[in-house]
């Protein structure tokens, strides 16, 4: 058992139920680890701007960072702790003073189609809900006959707006579903064929760089399988140099001791992709670069554009 804080330590995280969800699983993960009583962790809500602003996609309204900004002023200013984030919101270049200092057991990496069996079970000119580039360039790449309806939400309003009529069907994370108790919904799609985004199912735990105190208590509940992987898709993000436009999908999977990396680049309209996979020895952050360079070198100009590369 670790001596309980002199105080309790402050949890900071989205108010979104899928938000609020994984940090009462960080802080249950945490006590357990430590033998403290759950209240030695209190649970600090934010409203994110991702979450005020809903009617515009977040590519046009300041990207992933609209997770994050909030907690990371609070994590800085030392009104926090540490935080908690779904790992795919997480900016690929974080700020010099956060760290990411531990990756919970990544959950199921799967998207779930809610409206029909499969992607080819659609029906023609089927209306689909998403406002993730990567969901809708895969959809639209499989079933060009397809039209894509701006949908985002939390899971609740999303489903209301699939119940309501906007759509024939939606896109949402397995991970998330299931972490709301919601895994009876839709069908599962097979992420070897539908690639999902990089960092998704995992919960990233942030913490002030040079809070050593901090990173030591956090990483002792670090999943070092699901860090090897969920690092390793996001050192592809920063050697690709996408941004929230730019349509990608990557699949990390353990093979012993290495690491098998599947990963596609799409052009927005689905028109374009190109794959490519790479294996390698876990924590090999150079072998995700060179997948990078080589899906580059391969893209057509309708993917390239939207890659900066290194």
């Amino acid at each position: 058992m670790t001596a309980l804080p002199p105080r309790a330590l402050k949890l900071g995280t989205r108010r979104s139920p899928l938000a609020m969800a994984q940090a009462e699983e960080a802080r249950t993960r945490l006590c357990a680890a430590h033998g403290w009583p759950e209240s030695a962790v209190e649970l600090v809500p934010v409203t994110a701007s991702g979450d005020r602003i809903q009617d515009r996609p977040l590519a046009e309204i300041g990207g992933k960072a609209l997770w994050t900004k909030e907690l990371d002023a609070w994590l800085l200013a030392g009104e926090i702790d540490f935080a908690v984030h779904s790992a795919k919101d997480v900016e690929t270049i974080r700020p010099a003073g956060i760290a990411i200092a531990a990756l919970l057991p990544r959950e199921d990496v799967r998207d779930v189609l809610v409206g029909a069996a499969s992607i080819h079970a659609l029906p023609p000119g089927a209306r689909v809900g998403t406002s993730a580039p990567r969901r809708a360039a895969q959809l639209l790449h499989a079933r060009p006959d397809c039209t894509i309806v701006p949908f985002r939400g939390n899971v609740a309003t999303r489903l209301a707006r699939l119940a309501a009529g906007e759509a024939e069907a939606t896109l949402l994370a397995a991970a998330g579903l299931n972490r709301l108790g919601e895994s009876g919904v839709g069908h599962a799609l097979d992420a070897r064929d539908w690639l999902p985004a990089p960092g998704q199912g995992a919960i990233a735990i942030e913490c002030r760089s040079a809070d050593t105190a901090m990173r030591d208590l956090l990483g002792v509940i670090d999943h070092g399988p699901s860090r090897a992987a969920v690092l390793a898709e996001r050192a592809l993000l920063a050697a690709l140099g996408g941004n929230c436009h730019s349509p990608i999908a990557v699949l990390t999977v353990p093979d012993g001791e290495a690491l098998i990396m599947r990963a596609a680049l799409f052009s927005p309209d689905g028109a374009e992709r190109v794959e490519g996979e790479l294996c390698f020895a876990s924590g090999d952050a150079d072998a995700p670069r060179q997948l990078a360079a080589n899906l580059l070198a391969r893209a057509v100009p309708a993917i390239a554009v939207h890659f900066a590369g290194p």
